[in-house]
């Protein structure tokens, strides 16, 4: 009897041993499969900033060149002589600015108003507001189009900016699902010290709303910065083009050959804010996504 305890110990034991090598291909298998995969999506990446480095003639081999020797920076340089690069930056960031300012006070009042407010029809009208959300921003370009022309507003800014003045429906969806989350008896004390709505929404919801307001700034910078079709419609003098705009005309037409090696280094020198934005505000923009879509 002592004999079978201490084999079925041993082979209970030898079971414990036996799971950890086990345990440790699993974690091995996840960490090769997660990198193959980042490769694959770092590759269009990598081919971008090899281009970037490469002569014109490089840029236009087949069987291409994958590793350009001796790379070229003085891609960048040529560049920004030949086009004005800078002012194309200056308008994107110029635009994004306005519009991420218009963005985070307008949806944030409304998501307050929708949050907090007791008003008729209050729900109905939320549920109108996410019904919009379903419509393609294809079934609107000739509208608004037409209303921006009536307003004389077509080749300037104010049609890429106005707008945002007006409250966007995801960041308000996403505001309001925060603003839920939030104490109600926060506000019953401001209210018994004598504050109105307002000074509530300014001293007490923006500072515990700024995790969300944070994801709402980044998902704007990213959307305003990439759109290329508004841009496009209402901007005609190239003086006012922005980035994604000016990319469009770096690809060459009837008439001028292609400059792939100066596109790809505009394309790169375009995504750095992008890429600067993930390195120092990930943490507080997952951390904001996350609360929202929990706490909501």
């Amino acid at each position: 009897m002592a004999s079978s305890l201490w084999s079925a110990r041993g082979a209970s034991g030898g079971l414990r041993l036996g799971g950890r090598p086990a345990r440790r291909m699993g974690v091995l298998l996840s960490y090769l499969v997660l990198g193959l995969g980042s490769m694959f999506f770092l590759f269009p990446l990598y081919w971008q900033l090899s281009t970037s480095l490469k002569t014109w003639q490089d840029a236009q081999r087949y069987p291409p060149l994958w590793l350009p020797w001796p790379p070229q920076w003085s891609n960048y340089a040529e560049l920004v002589q030949r086009f004005p690069f800078a002012l194309y930056l200056r308008n994107s960031a110029f635009i994004v600015t306005l519009v991420i300012l218009g963005v985070l006070l307008s949806s944030s009042l409304a998501a307050y108003g929708f949050a907090r407010l007791r008003m008729p029809g209050r729900d109905t009208i939320f549920l109108i507001l996410l019904s919009t959300l379903m419509l393609p921003g294809a079934v609107l370009i000739i509208p608004q189009f037409v209303l921006f022309q009536s307003l004389h507003w077509v080749n300037t800014y104010k049609p890429l900016i106005v707008p945002s003045f007006f409250g966007n429906p995801f960041s308000i969806f996403l505001l309001r699902q925060f603003l839920l989350s939030i104490p109600v008896d926060l506000e019953d004390a401001a209210r018994i010290d004598g504050a109105g709505y307002l000074r509530t929404y300014a001293q007490i919801i923006l500072p515990l709303a700024r995790p969300a307001l944070l994801a709402v700034a980044i998902y704007t910078f990213l959307g305003t910065w990439n759109d290329f079709l508004g841009p496009l419609i209402y901007l005609s003098d190239k003086e006012k083009y922005t980035v994604a705009v000016a990319l469009r005309y770096l690809q060459g037409s009837v008439r001028s050959r292609p400059e792939n090696h100066l596109l790809m280094a505009a394309a790169t020198l375009s995504i750095v804010p992008c890429i600067l934005i993930f390195f120092f505000a990930q943490r507080q923009f997952i951390q904001g996504t996350v609360v929202t879509g929990i706490k909501g």
